[in-house]
């Protein structure tokens, strides 16, 4: 450039500064310090992420998250439809590294170019609508609509295929919990471009085993979730409970009801629905999942996922396995997985749970060998993994389990007898057990003092060291001798309990524990100290409420005295009782406050159960001859 050209080009600069300096004004000590715009996506980020309000066949719009890899083509799509707040969802941490800002499951995915989307559902956070628990399938629960989950599924992957030219038209979804359930939703009438499915710990069957009841018995945190989603579309909280022992808020409030009447729960549309509909009516047995999927053919495949040791949504992933299987006609479309995790810990870290320690991470071995490759086949045209029908981890040996069918035991009885003994030979004597059950001093389900919004104590209540209960006069333990060769259970045990009771109502709580010799391990200094020398770590625990022993929908009094049979499943597991270790059996009637008190006198709707119907009872567990109490064990011959 020419010096006079370079010298006006300067001078027109800076003559022009000074206009573009007051375009702004000058801020004083009284500006307001607010920020109108700030992008924290920087432009040497190796991402992109954007925001868009994707419409639905009847105008409404979801708040929908795109995030991916900077310079993708020819990308799959990875869908999850959420209430939890998708904005959130996508933004862990603030950083330029996309694997810094998603959720760790998301790493292996985004790294290898897929596209990675998040959704609020109708109704919840940025999306418009309205929300509605578990929203039922169009034509089922009172939908008399043209909208359901599914729908809201098959226009979202319509409108990604169509407005991503990145993209390379194949989407897959993916999510756990309630995001579980929105994964199943996407499979009904499936759109075209969706190739493959991981339901993860799915809302299925609320009443049967998922989240509110587990066969008939209420859980009483669910009327605080149902508020917690229910106010200002998810963002409102909970309620405030005072600090202390949560044991004696509950006590002091009275019933279920009572209590949820006192904090004003009752405002939640889905708490009046569990109100006035205790047993297993219509209300929840036309929405079960499970049952939907059934009925439908079979054209998506499936990787259905469950922990363990589940605290939340154990019985959906197995219920929906029995659906579908059936219609698995060359077993290569479905298939079920059940890791050594909490609810959920699929998707985080799997070193551990409580004190058992486990061969590595085994929620990243998991997702990187079998998730990802199932995906990647779909999705992208990778070769076969040939993705197993059932992958399960042998706790007590820590090993993956691949095997053509669940379940894969033969049910085995381990009798009760007399001496508190347990065994696999049927009791020589018949006899019984008894126990008195006070309603004013039920069984707590963790040690005091019980916070059911701690989170620690939250999701490792389920292999809790089960000593601080043991000895209690209203717990009842059944123990075999040390084991002189492996017990490899792989199924969902059975309950087979005679019983009675003194009252005309009762609750029965059964838990199968492997009991650890009290040795003492050698310890690494420079680790942090786990041991399970002498504890009784549960391998599962269920409850069951007497007045269903006849059925779900038909519940009535049970009568003094008299023995009944009652059958309920644990959850399913694949676990190695180890030589050395025992098997134990306990029985009590309360698991408190998880589960609300059974008052033990038979009323109509135990929600609204008054002071003076809780009594009391004498509990009998009955053994040998015609009433041979058992847990039926689903044992693999090695």
């Amino acid at each position: 450039m020419p010096v006079r050209a370079l010298f006006v080009s300067l001078l027109a600069l800076s003559l022009a500064a000074p206009a573009l300096a007051q375009t702004s004004t000058p801020p004083t000590p009284m500006t307001p310090d607010y920020v109108a715009s700030y992008d924290q996506t920087f432009p040497d980020a190796d991402y992109t992420k954007r925001v868009e309000m994707i419409p639905m066949r009847d105008g409404v719009k979801l708040y929908t998250v795109i995030v991916e890899k900077k310079g993708v083509k020819n990308a799959p799509i990875l869908l999850s439809r959420t209430p939890y707040d998708a904005k959130s969802s996508a933004a862990r941490n603030n950083s330029p590294k996309i694997t810094e800002i998603l959720p760790v499951m998301d790493a292996e995915f985004v790294e290898d170019g897929y596209i990675r989307v998040y959704q609020d559902i109708r109704g919840m956070h940025n999306s418009e609508g309205d929300f509605i628990m578990t929203r039922p399938l169009i034509g089922t629960g009172g939908n008399d609509t043209k909208i359901d989950e599914s729908t809201d599924a098959y226009d979202t992957i319509d409108w990604l295929v169509k407005h991503l030219p990145e993209s390379n038209g194949k989407v897959g979804v993916v999510g756990s919990s309630y995001l579980g359930f929105t994964t199943l939703m996407a499979e009904v009438n499936p759109h075209p471009a969706l190739k493959a499915v991981v339901p993860q710990s799915p809302m299925v069957d609320t009443w049967i085993g998922d989240d509110a009841f587990h066969n008939g018995a209420y859980r009483q945190s669910q009327a605080d979730y149902a508020l917690e989603q229910g106010y200002k579309k998810g963002d409102g909280g909970g309620p405030a409970y005072p600090p202390g022992d949560q044991y004696d808020m509950y006590l002091k409030d009275g019933s279920a009801g009572d209590h949820i009447r006192k904090w004003g729960l009752d405002k939640s549309p889905f708490t009046q629905l569990m109100l006035q509909h205790p047993a297993y009516d219509k209300t929840w047995s036309d929405v079960a999942v499970d049952k939907w999927l059934a009925a439908r053919p079979l054209t998506v495949p499936t990787m259905l996922v469950v922990g363990q040791w589940d605290q939340e949504d154990s019985y959906g992933a197995p219920a929906v396995y029995r659906a579908l299987e059936p219609k698995d006609k060359n077993n290569d479309m479905v298939s079920l997985v059940i890791g050594p995790w909490r609810h959920s810990g699929v998707n985080h870290y799997g070193y551990s749970l409580g004190d058992l320690t486990f061969t590595g991470d085994t929620a990243k071995e998991f997702r990187v060998k079998y998730m990802k490759p199932f995906f990647d086949h779909y999705l992208k045209g990778a070769p076969d993994p040939h993705t197993p029908p059932v992958l399960t981890y042998a706790t007590g040996e820590n090993h993956w389990d691949e095997s053509p069918k669940w379940p894969m035991g033969t049910m085995t009885p381990l009798y009760l007898g007399d001496h508190f003994s347990a065994g696999f030979d049927a009791p020589a004597a018949a006899g019984h057990d008894d126990y008195l059950s006070d309603p004013a001093k039920p069984v707590p389900f963790v040690p005091r003092p019980v916070d059911l919004n701690n989170y620690p104590q939250w999701t490792t209540w389920l292999v809790h060291d089960q000593r601080f209960v043991d000895g209690r006069p209203d717990v009842l333990t059944y123990e075999t001798s040390a084991l002189d060769g492996p017990v490899h259970i792989m199924g969902a045990p059975l309950v087979d309990l005679f019983a009675a009771t003194t009252g005309t109502d009762s609750d029965w709580v059964v838990k199968l524990i492997d009991v650890y010799p009290a040795t003492t391990p050698e310890h690494d200094p420079g680790q942090t100290e786990k041991t399970t020398a002498g504890e009784e770590i549960p391998i599962g625990i269920e409850i069951f409420r007497g007045r269903y022993v006849h059925g779900f929908a038909t519940p009535g009094p049970l009568t003094p005295g008299q023995v009944t049979e009652y059958k309920w499943s644990l959850p399913n597991v694949d676990h190695v009782f180890l030589p050395g270790h025992r098997i134990m059996i306990q029985v009590q009637s309360s698991l408190f406050p998880l589960y609300d008190r059974n008052p033990q006198t038979y009323v109509d709707n135990i929600f609204n159960a008054k002071p003076g119907d809780y009594q009391k009872a004498t509990e009998s567990v009955f053994y040998g001859g015609d009433a041979k109490s058992a847990v039926l064990l689903p044992i693999v011959k090695n």
